[in-house]
């Protein structure tokens, strides 16, 4: 079979037209089968969606959920978390991965303590306007905590969106205006609902339309699927970045900030000497944790998480 051509003005392949036969059998799936995930419970309100949004930025769900649960069990109101040292946050991160995000979460909490009297703003704007929060998380806060209509663009949704109305197996490397006005284009107009069908999507390519095992025989949408009507043509375009962790600056960064996590006070330069033994990479990847605002060095060579 013919790979799909590019959507014309009105024809099957037209977002406008896509949009409404996706959305019912998409969220009566997610109805049944959406997993329990305490992020998703009432009592976990807008800062615990903000936190798991932070949590969840390349990060697989079973990483995140006991960290999560600590997270809100020490820290159950931004306020909490602003009261703490910036390094408090660093160390209760522990083994998430990409801690920098520990880091922004602390001064978007800090913000919020000090702009919006402690409670996560409704106003799309102004939560796009904190530190740290990008156009995703503002979305996915704004969509799942308080209900409002956004297009909710992680991964998961793009790939579903690739393949069920685009037709290719990947999307883009990056994301891109067009697949930004897509999503727009196949909301749901009502309020309630599009937040469903933003969380909705999401489960669907994380469950089921996955990266590599697709599912289409679980699929909802299966028969509907532009990529799956096409014969499933293989992705021809750029090649898809893949992630690489042992022997990088990011491992050593890991092991360098597990030293400093565990310990109660400063360390000395031979306590992190000791966890890698190349040298230069030691050097290039301490100094990299210091210019990220994640260490602070001491007089006498000594190394501790920031406090402030």
């Amino acid at each position: 079979m013919t790979a799909p051509t590019k959507p014309s003005p009105g024809g099957p392949s037209d977002p406008a037209a896509s949009g409404v036969p996706l959305h019912a059998p998409v969220i009566d799936w997610f109805d049944e089968h959406a997993r329990d995930l305490p992020w998703r419970r009432p009592e976990a309100g807008a800062w615990g969606v903000m936190v798991s949004e932070f949590m969840l930025q390349q990060t697989p769900v079973s990483r995140v959920q006991p960290v999560y649960e600590q997270w809100l069990a020490r820290w159950p109101r931004p306020a909490d978390l602003a009261a703490e040292a910036p390094g408090e946050a660093v160390r209760a991160w522990g083994r998430l991965g990409y801690p920098r995000r520990a880091l922004r979460l602390h001064g978007a909490a800090a913000a919020i303590t000090e702009r919006h009297g402690g409670d996560v703003p409704a106003d799309h704007a102004q939560m796009l306007a904190l530190p740290g929060i990008g156009e995703y998380t503002a979305a996915a806060v704004a969509s799942f905590a308080y209900g409002q209509r956004h297009a909710v663009l992680d991964t998961n949704v793009r790939r579903v969106l690739a393949r069920a109305v685009t037709g290719v197996q990947y999307p883009p490397n990056a994301t891109t205006a067009a697949e930004r006005k897509l999503a727009r284009a196949l909301l749901p107009e009502e309020q309630e609902r599009a937040a469903r069908w933003a969380a909705a999507s999401m489960e669907l390519g994380a469950l089921v339309c996955t990266a590599k095992k697709e599912s289409c025989h679980r699929c909802p949408i299966a028969a509907q699927c532009a990529w799956r009507l096409a014969g499933k043509p293989a992705h021809d375009g750029p090649p898809r970045r893949g992630q690489t962790y042992a022997g990088t600056d990011r491992q050593v960064r890991g092991r360098l900030l597990a030293v400093l996590r565990d310990a109660a006070g400063p360390v000395p330069q031979a306590a992190l000497d000791h966890v890698w033994q190349e040298p230069v990479q030691r050097a290039r990847a301490l100094d990299g944790l210091v210019a990220d605002g994640l260490v602070e060095p001491l007089a006498d060579g000594l190394y501790r998480l920031p406090l402030s």
